[in-house]
Parts: C-alpha cells; sequence; structure tokens
C-alpha cells in the first residue's frame, strides 16, 4: 500500500490528503472518496480536549493507526518534533510510526518551545538525515515528509526555509513542506529543489485553488487542521447562541442522520 502512496506524488498533478481529526471524520472522507488521509497534530489536540502540542508523539501514532485500521486507506501522521529534539529521537519516531504500520510521518522543524521555536539550522538537518536513515533501514516503503516551519512561528525568512528544505531534499527526505507560504512563487521555489511539495490550504498562508496549485507544481495538498476548527467553529457560533438569545435556530444546517450514515461503512 505504501509504494501506492508514494506513486500518488506527482509533481503537477496533485492529489488532496484530507486531515481527519477522528475516527468518525475519517470513515466520512474515506466515504467522499478521498484516496489517502493524513492526521492534524492540533485537531487530535482539541478532539482530546487539550490545546495543541499537549497529546505528544506517541498518542499521535496510536491516533493514525487506529485511523489506518478502520479505513484500509494510506495514512501519513503527523508527528509535530517526534519524539525528542536529538537525531536518534527523530530515527525512533520513524521506526515506531513504521511498526504502528503507517505509510510515512512528517517530521518537524518546530520544537515546541515557545521562548526558541525552530531547531537550529544544524541539528534539523542532522534529524532529518537520522530519520531518513532510519526510514531506509525499514523491510518496506514509508514515505518522510520533511517539514519547514518558520512560517507558523513569525519567521517570514523564505531563504531560510529554502536553505532548510534544500538540505532536507539532499539529505534524502521524500516530500517537502512548509506550511504558510506567502505566495505561489514561493511554493513554485519549493518545487524547484526537485522533490514532490506538499501545499497547506486552511492555514495561515494564502488559499489558492488546485488549478493553480498544479500550475506551480504541487504534488499533494492538505487541509491541515482546518476541516476540524471548521467544525468545531459552526459547533461554537450555535452553541454560543443558543446560550445567548435561546433561539435554536443555529442547528438547523446540521447534517442528517441519512447524510452521515450514507458515508459510513
Amino acid at each position: 500500500m505504501t509504494e501506492t502512496f508514494r506513486a500518488m506524488h506527482r509533481p503537477g498533478d496533485p492529489f488532496v490528503i484530507p486531515n481527519p481529526w477522528d475516527l468518525g471524520s475519517a470513515a466520512m472522507l474515506k466515504g467522499l472518496g478521498f484516496a489517502a488521509l493524513a492526521t492534524t497534530s492540533a485537531g487530535l489536540a482539541f478532539h482530546l480536549g487539550q490545546r495543541e502540542g499537549k497529546p505528544g508523539c506517541a498518542a499521535a501514532i496510536r491516533q493514525a493507526a487506529e485511523i489506518k485500521a478502520a479505513t484500509g486507506l494510506p495514512v501519513s501522521a503527523d508527528l509535530e518534533m517526534g519524539l525528542g529534539d536529538s537525531p536518534e529521537s527523530a530515527a525512533e519516531t520513524v521506526r515506531r510510526a513504521a511498526e504502528a504500520g503507517l505509510d510515512g510521518c512528517s517530521i518537524e522543524d518546530a520544537t515546541g518551545d515557545p521562548a526558541a521555536p525552530i531547531y537550529d539550522f544544524g541539528l534539523t538537518v542532522e534529524r532529518i538525515a537520522a530519520a531518513v536513515e532510519a526510514a531506509r533501514g525499514l523491510d518496506r516503503d514509508f514515505v518522510l515528509t520533511a517539514r519547514a516551519e518558520n512560517f507558523l512561528h513569525g519567521r517570514r525568512d523564505l531563504g531560510d526555509t529554502l536553505d532548510r528544505l534544500e538540505a532536507f531534499a539532499a539529505a534524502g527526505a521524500d516530500v517537502l513542506y512548509a506550511p504558510g507560504l506567502p505566495d505561489l512563487e514561493a511554493i513554485r521555489a519549493v518545487g524547484a529543489l526537485g522533490k514532490p511539495v506538499n501545499a497547506l490550504m486552511g492555514g495561515s498562508g494564502a488559499m489558492f485553488t488546485l488549478a493553480e496549485l498544479t500550475e506551480a507544481g504541487v504534488a499533494r495538498v492538505s487541509v491541515g487542521s482546518a476541516f476540524a476548527r471548521l467544525a468545531y467553529g459552526a459547533f461554537i457560533s450555535a452553541a454560543r447562541e443558543i446560550s445567548a438569545s435561546g433561539d435554536f435556530s443555529a442547528l438547523r444546517p446540521a447534517a442528517s442522520f441519512a447524510e452521515i450514515e450514507a458515508l459510513l461503512p
């Protein structure tokens, strides 16, 4: 199955890999015809009633494995920084994700520490190189996505972001991903590094159509936590209206039982 997942990554012919936040949303996305899924660390946190970054890597691997088992689709897990700061922990993250049956994962250069949110260049390249070595040492295929997180942490430095992604590509990462890029030119610049590019729509960066992303050479499009935030946003808005005014009309757009159950196995 992972070989099929890898083959889906064709620059200039992107597929949408949506991000469920629980088993129900995963089943419905399969029912809507999506061919592969990626988890969302923020969506997992919200599902568990926690702030982003709190559940941790082990919980993310468990949830991704549950989604894989429930849907039978290729699944790539959002594992944030992984199990720790060291290159060895990045390698162990890949091995555990593979042992859980996942088809891929992403490892990012964000530290989880607000005081120093991005790993130093040298360390982050060592981490990706160790993750690549672990992936290549497996007895099956595994798609490793390397993420450069500058734009999500107030560091709008495209040059440094491209330098990091170029180093990740040289280290052997399979997919490059820089969430929050400001324009199509920046996305094209990532594609020029010679690896399949994942573009995030629905995050803090600019929004483009699938046709525009195709022209820019993107291979894969994800939505991160956007589906989860969309669902929770509708819930919060309706609950606020009921609490404030006693008016229950905000519940009218709710999906019917028939519509939901038609997407479930």
